[in-house]
């Protein structure tokens, strides 16, 4: 992680002689203060730091993830990116988001939409929905595209750039987690097949945003919107844990310990050892009971917008 930022520090900025100069003038220091991309960087540090420490996060990094989670993360994610790149299709001939239009380096929608071919079968599109939080999110980016388009490029920035970091890490854990196809059935969203180079056009990307013509007062509300991206995806989490302290507690109303459908329900981790072990005998697993609770709509798609959102907070994580 130290080497990443290393790297990025070099490439946004003046080179190291320049910086370490005693009598470089200060005018050229705050220029540099005032890329966009350095703005950005400083000015989401506590929201930044906040994300990463989640609990969520880090059980994601430790690959503790479902398959139907992901199955329904995919889905979270082409609502948001449906909604994000309509927008900047919109607006790809604006002055404040043109140079960031990079259609076939970057869009997801098609990719993901042969992720979801591949999870959901034919006819996925009458079988999926967004959830009420990632909904505000969509919300939010065609606000933004339809009256303030400049603020496109805190959520292209953070999503695309996301993609191209921590977003690998993220398709790596996935694969070895849920035994995707190394192929990449399944994972087609992380595949960037017209970027030979990441790091490269991550660097190009910082350039030409930090070429935009946009005023002091522009460059501080894209840095407010990013935050807002930020918070809208804590908000995701809130409602991962509300879904979690809801299934635990449905669970214990009907009696039945939760555990990974494998082997005798006594050795269920979170078996209870006040429970009459009698009545267990010849008991079946009670895992399906379990994916029941998880089929209900309401859990299943705030359970997807959490995973789909936490691939943006480990973006950020990586970058």
């Amino acid at each position: 992680m130290a080497t990443m930022l290393a790297e990025l520090e070099t490439s946004e900025g003046a080179d190291e002689s320049e910086r370490k100069r005693p009598g470089a003038p200060e005018k050229e220091n705050h220029a540099r203060v005032a890329d966009l991309s350095e703005l950005l960087k400083e000015g989401t540090k506590e929201a930044h730091d906040r994300a990463e420490n989640t609990q969520f996060v880090k059980d994601f990094l430790k690959g503790n993830i479902r398959k139907e989670l992901f199955k329904l993360a995919t889905t979270a994610l082409y609502f948001t990116y449906s909604a994000l790149e309509e927008e900047m299709n919109r607006n790809k001939d604006h002055p404040a988001f043109a140079p960031l239009y990079f259609p076939s380096e970057l869009h997801r929608k098609e990719a993901l939409v042969k992720d979801m071919e591949y999870f959901f079968g034919e006819g996925w599109e009458q079988r999926v929905r967004c959830s009420e939080a990632a909904q505000k999110y969509v919300e939010r980016i065609h606000f933004v595209g339809q009256n303030a388009p400049e603020l496109l490029v805190a959520h292209a920035y953070t999503r695309y750039m996301g993609d191209l970091s921590g977003g690998q890490v993220l398709k790596k854990v996935a694969q070895r987690a849920l035994k995707l196809p190394s192929t990449g059935e399944g994972t087609q969203f992380y595949l960037f097949e017209n970027i030979d180079n990441a790091q490269q056009f991550k660097q190009l990307y910082r350039a030409r945003m930090n070429a935009l013509d946009l005023s002091p007062k522009a460059k501080e509300k894209i840095v407010e919107e990013a935050n807002k991206a930020f918070e809208y995806n804590m908000q995701i989490f809130n409602e991962l844990d509300q879904a979690g302290s809801l299934m635990a507690k449905e669970a214990v109303e009907d009696g039945v310990p939760v555990h990974d459908g494998k082997g005798d329900v006594r050795k269920c981790p979170y078996y209870s050892a006040k429970q009459d072990k009698g009545a267990l005998e010849g008991s079946s697993c009670p895992f399906g009971m379990a994916l029941a609770v998880l089929t209900k709509s309401s859990l299943q798609f705030v359970l997807a917008t959490s995973v789909a959102l936490a691939a943006g907070f480990l973006a950020w994580y990586y970058l």
